[in-house]
């Protein structure tokens, strides 16, 4: 079987440094916002371009941590993209806040800003773009329009730190950039993780405090806060895989740029990745659209290639949304694409030699299937 996300070919490559990284930790005996931490939000700012890094939990509580320090609540609305991973609405909501679905650009996959401003009402207090897969959503549109109504955009980059947008690093494009590093991000820890990034000092100050428990200093606690601290290990971690970031971003996509051409030729009725020519992308996952996506997907599972789907459902039709008046939307892009869309191996490590045989499957399995062009 092809692996879908290659982690274990990446640690055999970086074992020596994660090992000696990890070794340090467990000699300084600081396992909670130990050095490490520190070491790794200023390397990431620095990355980035932007003036602060806090390094959190989880991809899903840096989102929580950004609404939290603009004091997003009950009552408020942020508008954000229906297809995505549920953190993205579910943290709005866990705030007593409603989120308003935007349908999305069929090409990219992302928000699309044409459709933000019709969106906006009085009780509108944030946007939350997606940079979905690994490519940027329309930053500058987007903050264009945020900017004419006073809103503060949220970039909720969880699949795409290391993607540039018009020359930019994603996370640093917005009021707030938020990312993850759950294992199979390009960037993953071994474990949960998340970081923030921003240039404006009080939001900073606001986000380090809530990430331990609102606390200021030792017992003080100005402002409602969690426990959104990352573990000093899984900072050690990513620091050595941080050594060999920009190899990985490069290796994806070649890979990418490899299945985009091979597909093209052999697999026609296969809509490929569009990447917008303002932006690059990391590929956090190889997503194409299909006719007969679950067949398609049990042929290519006989053949040895595991799939997966991101994502089936969109959130204005997740049961845990069904009271809220997002429900009753009707998305018809977004629908569509749920429907349409599946996700090929990809890593940095994956071998031409799998790459091969996941076209000549694919390939196999659409001419079997039929179905029109996409």
């Amino acid at each position: 079987m092809i692996p879908f996300i290659d982690l274990k070919t990446q640690f055999q490559s970086l074992e020596p440094a994660i090992r000696a990284r990890i070794d340090r930790v467990l000699a300084h005996g600081q396992y909670v916002m130990g050095p490490e931490v520190a070491e790794l939000e200023e390397r990431l700012a620095a990355y980035v371009g932007v003036r602060h890094c806090i390094a959190a939990s989880s991809g899903t509580d840096t989102l929580l941590i950004a609404m939290m320090a603009l004091d997003i609540g009950p009552g408020d609305e942020v508008i954000t993209t229906p297809f995505t991973f549920i953190a993205t609405g579910e943290m709005i909501a866990l705030l007593g806040a409603t989120p308003v679905f935007v349908d999305i650009d069929p090409r990219t996959y992302n928000l699309d800003p044409a459709l933000i401003e019709a969106a906006i009402g009085l009780r509108t207090r944030a946007i939350m773009p997606v940079s979905l897969y690994g490519q940027c959503a329309d930053m500058d549109a987007i903050n264009a329009i945020a900017a004419r109504h006073g809103l503060p955009v949220i970039e909720d980059a969880a699949q795409s730190f290391g993607a540039t947008y018009k020359g930019r690093l994603s996370c640093g494009l917005s009021t707030v950039g938020s990312t993850s590093f759950f294992p199979s991000k390009p960037l993953g820890a071994y474990g949960d993780g998340g970081a923030l990034f921003t240039d404006d000092d009080m939001l900073a100050k606001r986000m380090r405090e809530i990430r331990v428990h609102g606390q200021d200093r030792r017992y003080h606690h100005p402002r409602i806060g969690i426990n959104g601290r990352l573990d000093t290990i899984q900072a050690a971690i990513l620091l050595a895989k941080l050594d060999r970031f920009d190899w990985e971003v490069a290796a994806r996509q070649r890979i990418a740029a490899a299945y985009t051409a091979e597909i093209r030729r052999r697999c026609p009725a296969v809509m490929t990745p569009v990447i917008e020519p303002w932006n690059t992308s990391v590929f956090a996952q190889y997503t194409v659209q299909v006719a007969n996506r679950d067949a398609l997907a049990n042929r290519l599972a006989e053949s040895g290639v595991p799939t997966a789907v991101h994502y089936p459902v969109p959130l204005h039709r997740q049961p845990a949304f069904a009271a809220m008046p997002c429900a009753a939307e009707r998305l018809p892009v977004a629908e569509g694409v749920a429907d349409r869309v599946i996700s090929l191996p990809m890593s940095a490590d994956l071998a031409d030699t799998d790459r091969e045989r996941v076209i000549g499957a694919l390939g196999a399995a659409v001419e079997r299937l039929g179905g029109d062009k996409t």
